[in-house]
């Protein structure tokens, strides 16, 4: 019997290996990341305390590594300084060496929290104004230029600060333009100069937050930055939100994430690397969406915000700061159609509605105020214009030659905004302004192809839109693209080259959807997600009719 089942495993074994060749077995995460490590690279940190708590000894490290690689994770950034603490040196270059080994890219990154002189407004940020402070950020960035090629600075290079110091420093200067040259000068001073002295190789890259519109009045000053680091990033934060109820502090609308990449990414251009999320105030559901935004801004990583948050539902204080765990799951399934989202929109041009943020403007009239408030007049607008379903094209400049435009007091900054205004409307392209911009700007009733939208002092009155509102705004400013869009709000659209549309219902409920074409067009699904969603759908040629697009899903049409 033995000899019968030999000889019968003898005969079989080559087909075996003829069915196995056939039918190779899917990758792994860590082996399709690696794939598309050129495409979209995934990324964690671990802060300065992950160091120390996590990584310090050898099982906390193995479980690290392995991890990273269940998660697609392909470089890790290894913090060397947060919250006044300095992370040990020999522990930072065993594991930046172990996760070499382990086939992890590691690079270096530091949080300018708590140091030096602390700021007058709390112990948080610092006072940059301060020789104290100087010599504390030389000390730490020539340590961790000592360690790492490249290093990521978290985003609290800011300030605050008004104490006596800073006072006296910034003589008749608004605080804004004192903040704004003070950064510029510690950037190029005691960071970079300091770091390169050390390590010739190193590049440094400055991370910006997510809040834009008031980058200015704490220092951030994205021209002058972005031409003295090696890199810039963008943090692609958004949280849940409650429009509907109006929830405070949950309305921070998911297309910022898309906006501000883009914006940024047109000031930096080649200099632009990733974008950063994290898990604070989320689920799944806008943690997927963070992502989302993320890869359809053609964001070169996204980094995955941070290794210790994600393995634990709270925070140091015990405090719910999202449901990291959750999310870390959801997004493993979701990656892989991620990567395919990301092959979609590599290096396409966007098409749409040219959107003007200036650097260093304010959304707030008179455009002197030293405070930004979300919920008052023009601020972080743009958010609100791309949950309408109006494909926006931002930029930090006027383009003359754009088909379509939008513009809110942020345009204010421009000297030159009136004539630039005046000859796009005579050149009879469609434009929208706000009313907060409208009552800078004469005889806005003359011009036929100027549309007046009416924030009312809240740019979330915007999303109380009905569709029927929105449909003559949208039909006259996406004409020049040969298309009709119509959607709810909260139902975002973009353009990608000559070939992709894709959609995003980011409501908690399904929606129909309809978009016509001047053209006609051969026009098919190429990816939906998540990837279970289910889709009802119609296309002629030249309608694309979606009966039933489910809450929260992201759907992308190729055509012809």
């Amino acid at each position: 019997m033995k000899k019968l089942i030999f000889k019968i495993i003898c005969i079989l074994f080559p087909f075996i290996l003829l069915i196995s060749a056939c039918n190779p077995p899917a990758p792994t995460l860590w082996e399709l990341a690696n794939e598309n490590r050129d495409l979209l690279r995934v990324s964690t940190i671990f802060t300065a305390q992950d160091v120390r708590d996590k990584l310090s000894y050898g099982q906390g490290l193995d479980s690290a590594i392995i991890w990273c690689k269940n998660a697609g994770v392909t470089r890790v950034f290894v913090e060397s300084f947060r919250n006044g603490y300095t992370a040990d040196r020999e522990t930072l270059i065993n594991a930046r060496d172990s996760f070499e080994e382990a086939g992890i890219e590691a690079s270096g990154c530091v949080t300018t929290t708590q140091m030096g002189k602390f700021s007058s407004a709390g112990s948080i940020v610092s006072c940059y104004t301060s020789e104290e402070t100087h010599k504390e950020l030389v000390r730490i960035f020539e340590y961790t230029a000592s360690l790492f090629d490249v290093i990521m600075i978290d985003d609290f290079l800011f300030t605050t600060c008004e104490c006596e110091e800073c006072q006296a420093a910034r003589g008749e200067k608004s605080w804004s333009d004192y903040r704004c040259d003070l950064m510029n000068e510690v950037s190029r001073e005691y960071i970079l100069k300091p770091a390169r002295k050390v390590n010739p190789e190193v590049k440094v890259i400055n991370k910006f937050p997510q809040w834009y519109d008031s980058f200015h009045l704490r220092g951030y000053e994205v021209l002058g930055e972005t031409e003295s680091y090696d890199i810039i990033w963008v943090g692609t934060e958004s949280r849940d939100n409650d429009f509907v109820n109006n929830t405070p502090g949950l309305n921070t609308p998911q297309y910022e994430s898309y906006f501000i990449m883009r914006w940024l990414g047109e000031i930096g251009g080649e200099k632009t690397g990733g974008g950063w999320f994290d898990a604070l105030g989320t689920t799944p559901k806008t943690y997927l969406e963070q992502a989302r935004q993320t890869v359809l801004a053609d964001a070169r990583e996204m980094m995955l915000f941070s290794y210790g948050g994600l393995n634990r539902e709270t925070n140091t204080y015990g405090q719910r700061q999202g449901t990291g765990i959750a999310n870390i799951e959801a997004l493993k399934v979701e990656l892989p159609a991620l990567f395919e989202l990301a092959e979609l929109v590599h290096r396409k041009p966007i098409r749409g509605v040219l959107a003007v943020k200036p650097a260093n403007s304010h959304p707030h009239l008179p455009d002197t105020v030293e405070t930004v408030s979300r919920d008052k007049e023009d601020a972080f607008i743009y958010d609100f214009i791309g949950m309408l379903g109006i494909p926006l094209v931002p930029s930090e400049k006027i383009d003359m030659n754009a088909d379509a435009a939008f513009f809110p007091i942020q345009i204010l900054k421009d000297p030159e905004y009136r004539d630039k205004l005046s000859r796009i409307l005579a050149d009879k392209k469609p434009v929208l302004i706000t009313d907060g911009l409208a009552s800078q700007v004469e005889n806005v009733d003359q011009y036929e192809n100027l549309t007046v939208l009416n924030v009312d002092g809240d740019p979330k009155n915007l999303l109380r839109m009905s569709r029927e509102e929105l449909k003559p705004i949208r039909d006259r400013l996406l004409a020049p693209f040969g298309i009709t869009f119509d959607a709810p709000s909260r139902v975002a659209l973009y353009l990608f080259g000559d070939d992709l549309y894709v959609i995003e219902n980011f409501r908690d409920e399904e929606v129909a959807v309809t978009l016509e074409t001047k053209s006609p067009v051969k026009a098919q699904i190429k990816l939906v997600l998540p990837v279970d969603a289910e889709t009802r759908y119609e296309f002629g040629r030249n309608k694309l009719v979606f009966n039933r697009i489910p809450p929260r899903t992201l759907v992308a049409i190729t055509y012809k």
